[in-house]
């Protein structure tokens, strides 16, 4: 590390990550992500967008309240040895920088992120404002921000089609106001890496008081060059980045948490930083934003994508047979892909299951005593029923079902439908039949219904788990995959639905103004998995379900709050 500097991790999945079109997480699913972040070694988390909604309000506040001041996973030689700095973003106006604060203050490191346009396009058609107003608007709001809180970060949104000049201007009356961060967003992902590099390089060396700050990378993946920007930026004095797990956000993503550590982590002789980040907790970290956002990883993604380390051309077998360097520049371990011979059956008793959970990268805190229990309750079930043993891709699986660790502040239960009973009819040449049974905990009380679809088994489902909690719903997508290999395996089972009169009311209706979650209708995702895929089609569901009352009845609480705006 001689010779080097710290490079800060600046992770934006629960905010730009959460704009990804489809995304909606709830608070619980929120939090949950957040303490898998602290334990990664994320330094800087951008919990969210405060003045969005009366639910991103509540989210961000519990955030800095119940994962600001945690330290699991942080301490010891090459970690961070300090709490994540929870930030809120906020707009250059006084109502958004003040509820951003009263959102993050609770966090023992916390962070203001205001941003402003700077590009012409954006000054003139946007914003509808001269250069000259724009630095006096930045000047202001940095300075009513430093008043709350010591640690601002700006953004002047669009930079990388700002003209340069003008931008060192704005950035030098930022630092004035005491920007103590300065942030360079390439917002529409334009720029090339020898562009965006020089540009970092260029404001470093022309803007006024440039040293009293920290430069950042914030880059988009349009044309798929986010990760190499960003490297781009570091190179040419960039000491934070801005990045998402799987590269999630916005249209076609931003810069991928994972590509830019193992980028440093494979060539340590070549940027001038280095990381505190666990990067052995990678892909247990993916899959669980995969799994609760929805989105799905590709297959060749790099880092963590499930091809990554596969090899199928016998050549490369061959290869990588005789020594795994021949064709492998990361070893799987190294960002949690488990190469370990453990394996488990229905004679595996705790201790194994436990030391397997360790290999997945789920040891530790990751897992509450409770929270643990029921994952070896389920693996043991799942053990009876498979002939083939107990895979990796099943105790993902597993840990993936397992709901949210309510602590004692909020001891609440999302889970306001469970599975009862299921009975299912069907064949070539009749009309499939479902009787279902769920549970109401809400009313503590059964209820049983059935349907008829002439689209199949699962149409019937869930059709019978509307009329019983009299939701109108449209399916948005549904996916089936297999957890390994074999007859006997699980079936995965993701399912995304909305509100059907949320989108007739959105279709049919011009915006209105108000600034919600970022202006669609939220999505829903539901997970299960089973060794029956109707069983796990029908929990997928539910579970979809019970996060839609569950959002619907955080934002009818949060909302007397009063922290709706309008614009």
């Amino acid at each position: 590390m001689a010779g080097k500097d710290k490079l800060i991790i600046f992770d934006t999945t629960l905010r730009d990550g959460e704009q990804s079109p489809g995304v909606t997480l709830n608070t619980e699913e929120k939090i949950e992500i957040a303490r898998q972040f602290s334990r990664l070694g994320v330094d800087v988390l951008e919990a969210g967008f405060p003045v969005a909604s009366p639910g991103d309000f509540n989210a961000v506040q519990r955030i800095a309240r119940e994962v600001g001041p945690l330290m699991e996973g942080r301490e010891g030689p090459g970690k961070v040895n300090q709490p994540m700095t929870i930030c809120g973003l906020a707009r250059s106006v006084p109502k958004d920088i003040q509820t951003a604060y009263d959102a993050i203050k609770d966090a023992p490191r916390h962070r203001i992120h205001l941003f402003l346009a700077t590009s012409d396009i954006h000054l003139e058609h946007k914003l509808k404002i001269s250069r000259e107003q724009c630095k006096a608007q930045i000047a202001e709001m940095v300075a009513f921000a430093k008043s709350l809180c010591e640690d601002i970060e700006f953004s002047p949104e669009d930079a990388g089609r700002s003209d340069r000049d003008f931008l060192c201007e704005a950035l030098a009356v930022a630092i004035n106001a005491g920007a103590t961060t300065l942030n360079i967003p390439d917002t529409v992902g334009y720029n090339t890496p020898s562009e965006y590099g020089a540009l970092i390089k260029y404001l470093r060396e022309n803007t006024d008081g440039a040293e009293r700050a920290i430069w950042s990378t914030h880059c988009h993946n349009d044309l798929g060059l986010a990760t190499a920007n960003t490297l781009a930026g570091i190179s040419n004095g960039a000491r934070q980045v801005e990045v998402t797990i799987n590269g999630i956000g916005e249209r076609a993503g931003n810069t991928a948490l994972e590509e830019v550590v193992m980028n440093i982590h494979t060539h340590p002789d070549t940027y001038p930083v280095y990381h505190t980040v666990n990067n052995r907790l990678f892909f247990p970290t993916s899959r669980m934003v995969s799994d609760l956002s929805g989105m799905a990883v590709q297959a060749n993604k790099a880092i963590v994508g499930r091809n990554a380390f596969l090899h199928e051309s016998g050549i490369h077998q061959d290869g990588v047979l005789k020594n795994k360097t021949t064709y492998e520049i990361i070893r799987p371990e190294d960002v949690g892909v488990t190469t370990g011979n453990l394996a488990l059956g229905k004679h595996s008793g705790r201790h194994a299951f436990k030391t397997k959970l360790e290999e997945l990268g789920y040891g530790g805190a990751a897992l509450s005593d409770a929270q643990f229990q029921a994952a070896f309750t389920g693996f043991k079930k799942l053990a009876d029923q498979k002939k083939s043993g107990v895979t990796d891709g099943d105790m993902h699986a597993i840990v993936a079902e397992l709901p949210p660790d309510a602590n004692e502040a909020h001891e609440t239960s999302n889970q306001r439908y469970t599975l009862r009973a299921m009975q299912v009819f069907t064949g070539i040449g009749i009309v499939p039949t479902a009787t279902v049974t769920l549970h109401d905990s809400e009313r503590n009380e059964d209820f049983t219904d059935a349907s008829l679809a002439q689209n199949g088994p699962i149409e019937a489902v869930f059709s019978a788990i509307q009329r019983i909690t009299g939701l109108d719903i449209d399916l948005l997508n549904f996916n089936v995959s297999a957890t390994s290999e074999g007859q006997d395996t699980l079936g995965k089972v993701a399912v995304r639905i909305a509100s059907a009169k949320a989108l007739r009311e959105q279709s049919e209706a011009p915006a209105k103004g108000t600034l919600t979650s970022y202006g669609s209708v939220p999505k829903f995702t539901g997970l299960a998995t089973n060794v029956d895929i109707i069983t796990s089609s029908a929990k997928a569901y539910i579970s979809a379900v019970n996060r839609l009352v569950s959002h619907n009845a955080e934002d009818t609480r949060a909302s007397h709050k009063d922290r709706s705006v309008e614009i």
